[in-house]
């Protein structure tokens, strides 16, 4: 792949030694926000900030951040912050799940049924079990009701953090599951976003959204050489007809972060014949999550976690009387317990029930850590209470307390299960280097 003319450079000319070291430093930074640790480490330092200023002598001013307005009004995009980080910047972070499903149903573990079928299998159950559990405990609540589909997201970015941060040594396959659990999991929420919370639809700016929508489709597969080579291009010719429709799915009252998906689905996969085919390096999707992922991961999702998990808890009587709420035990229980019953049943009736096997690497009690991790319900289930609540009700703040403390508990136990059996496996395999030598 062509490498881009470095900033401050022209082409045909030796950069400058600040427009080296400008880039350089680019390069270094971009490197470490693709890191998943990072970015699991950067999203709970926005969502912790949050919870502390909105519970300081400063809340107010944490509230009247979040909810001052900006924006063309003539447009329908008069927006609170807080709105557009839930509808604008986590567009961005949905772009590239739409890249990642699309990669994974072409090129991925999702391409054969028969290695897809197991964590597939999983993530529905992970999805199914969690929601029953909600609505058994919040059945006396018709509103509370609403908040079903908040236990069904699995955090992708926070879960493979904690694994990769506690799991060094465990087998790959079994990261490969929970990557693949966890993106059919966000295609679900997706479509349980698009479908569910979409009260009315104008069909209007729906239809119209399809023109460049497929103008920006018919850009992407034709010119995937060219855009793939010329950074400066994306943005200057794909990133206004992305913005477009963007603006049209907004106004035609499906959420917008549906659009981040469809855009991120329009990028091809595979390298054109004219680009050496398949085998002749990244295609354009991958190119494009390079690029992005760093402004997803070091702006985007942590600026949507700031405005999304500020909740003022009142101190310890508050968070005891948020604690004694259906929906927070509802969604505890959910994430906690459902979660992992639910991705656990499921994986173990599809292997009874089918020829369908785990991979011979992964053991039972590695996937009860693995199913642990899908408990981890940080981004899209906030995103999911504020749909199903309005956000700053007294069940949306509910809600995001027990995400918190949800996602932090599924993830204390995960690593309580997952840091023993990655020191087994680091023995057993400074065992057979030892016996090698």
């Amino acid at each position: 792949m062509t490498q881009p003319t470095p900033p401050g450079s022209t082409p045909g000319r030796t950069p400058g030694l600040f427009a080296e070291d400008r880039s350089a430093e680019s390069s270094r930074l971009g490197e470490i926000l693709r890191k998943e640790t990072v970015g699991g480490v950067i999203l709970v330092i926005a969502a912790a900030i949050a919870v502390i200023w909105a519970n300081t002598p400063f809340a107010d001013s944490y509230y009247a951040l979040r909810d001052f307005q900006i924006g063309p009004e003539a447009l329908h995009l008069h927006l609170s912050l807080g709105q557009w980080s839930s509808d604008g910047l986590l567009a961005i972070f949905f772009f590239l799940v739409g890249l990642e499903l699309k990669r994974e149903f072409v090129a991925g573990e999702l391409r054969k049924f028969s290695k897809a079928i197991v964590p597939v299998s999983a993530a529905i159950g992970g999805v199914v079990v969690p929601a029953l559990i909600y609505l058994a405990i919040n059945l006396a609540d018709p509103e509370a009701l609403n908040g079903w589909a908040i236990p069904t997201a699995t955090d992708i970015a926070f879960a493979v953090a904690v694994l990769a941060i506690v799991g060094s040594r465990l087998p790959s396959a079994l990261r490969i599951f929970l990557l693949t659990l966890a993106v059919v999991d966000d295609l679900i929420a997706i479509a349980i976003i698009a479908f569910v919370y979409t009260s009315e639809i104008q069909f209007v700016p729906l239809l119209l959204a399809l023109l460049p929508l497929a103008l920006y489709t018919v850009l992407a597969q034709r010119f995937r050489r060219f855009f793939g080579q010329h950074q400066a291009a994306a943005w200057l010719i794909l990133l206004p007809i992305a913005l477009t429709v963007w603006a049209l799915i907004h106004a035609s009252g499906i959420h917008a972060t549906v659009a981040g998906v469809l855009l991120g689905f329009a990028i091809p996969v595979i390298r054109s014949k004219a680009s050496g085919g398949p085998d002749a390096g990244p295609g354009l999707s991958e190119i494009f999550e390079h690029r992005f992922r760093p402004i997803s991961t070091g702006f985007a999702v942590p600026v949507f976690a700031f405005f999304a998990a500020g909740v003022t808890i009142g101190g310890i009587d508050g968070f005891t009387t948020a604690l004694s709420s259906p929906v927070t035990i509802g969604v505890i229980a959910a994430l906690v317990l459902g979660k992992p019953i639910g991705i656990l049943l499921t994986t173990w009736v599809t292997t009874r029930a089918t020829r369908a096997e785990l991979d011979p690497s992964i053991r039972w009690i590695d996937l009860t850590g693995v199913a642990l991790l899908g408990g981890i319900g940080f981004t899209v289930s906030l995103l999911v209470a504020e749909l199903s609540f309005g956000l700053g009700s007294v069940h949306d703040d509910d809600a995001k307390v027990a995400i918190l403390v949800a996602s932090v508990l599924a993830a204390l136990l995960a690593i309580a299960v997952l840091r023993p059996r990655n020191r087994h496996y680091a023995k057993a395999q400074n065992a057979e280097g030892a016996a090698d030598r």
